[in-house]
């Protein structure tokens, strides 16, 4: 990916004889070698990781696929935020060869995808998933990014749920200032669309 030589030496000596010890309730255990990972808590950590997924989507050429949905003319197949990644395709073959695309590459670096944190979600009707004689749960909703996505698409619980967030912030705002939002005439009934 284009790093240069002596920051890749800086960052192996960095990581290089970590040693690490747990408290688990009270005391600590003895020291131990850590070999894989990233450091808990380093400002390098989330850089680190990032790196890697980038190395294996680049590798797994997510970006050169038509495999993915088209929203306004492009192709989009991956929504990555943090360690969660959403892979997208217009059908089960497609999304498959994608994650198993994914699979290989993570593999490759010395990561191992977690089936049990992994889920599907179809507008249609979709077969069972296993990778690697796991079963890959399916499901009809999930949370990305603190917002409920279905697969009817149907988003006014989102909405609704929004509008409330936003009332119960002016309300108490209005609180705080001894004001009562029922005087502004601060509704939150319906939703027009």
């Amino acid at each position: 990916m284009g790093i240069p030589d002596h920051l890749t030496c800086l960052l192996k000596n960095l990581y290089a004889g970590q040693e690490a010890t747990v408290r688990p309730g009270h005391g600590t255990t003895d020291w131990f070698q850590i070999g894989k990972g990233v450091r808990q808590g380093c400002l390098l950590s989330p850089c680190l990781f990032n790196l890697y997924a980038e190395y294996i989507m680049r590798n797994a050429g997510l970006e050169e696929t038509q495999a993915g949905i088209k929203i306004a003319g492009r192709n989009i197949n991956n929504l990555r935020y943090v360690d969660d990644t959403t892979l997208m395709g217009e059908s089960e073959e497609e999304l498959k060869s994608l994650l198993m695309k994914v699979k290989v590459e993570s593999e490759k670096v010395g990561l191992k995808l977690n089936i049990q944190k992994m889920k599907i979600m179809a507008s249609g009707p979709i077969t069972s998933w296993q990778i690697d004689g796991e079963t890959v749960e399916t499901v009809s909703d999930f949370i990305f990014l603190g917002s409920k996505i279905t697969a009817d698409g149907d988003y006014s619980h989102e909405i609704k749920r929004h509008l409330l967030l936003g009332r119960k912030v002016m309300t108490n705002s209005f609180a705080n200032k001894g004001l009562s939002s029922q005087g502004y005439g601060f509704s939150c009934g319906h939703v027009w669309m």
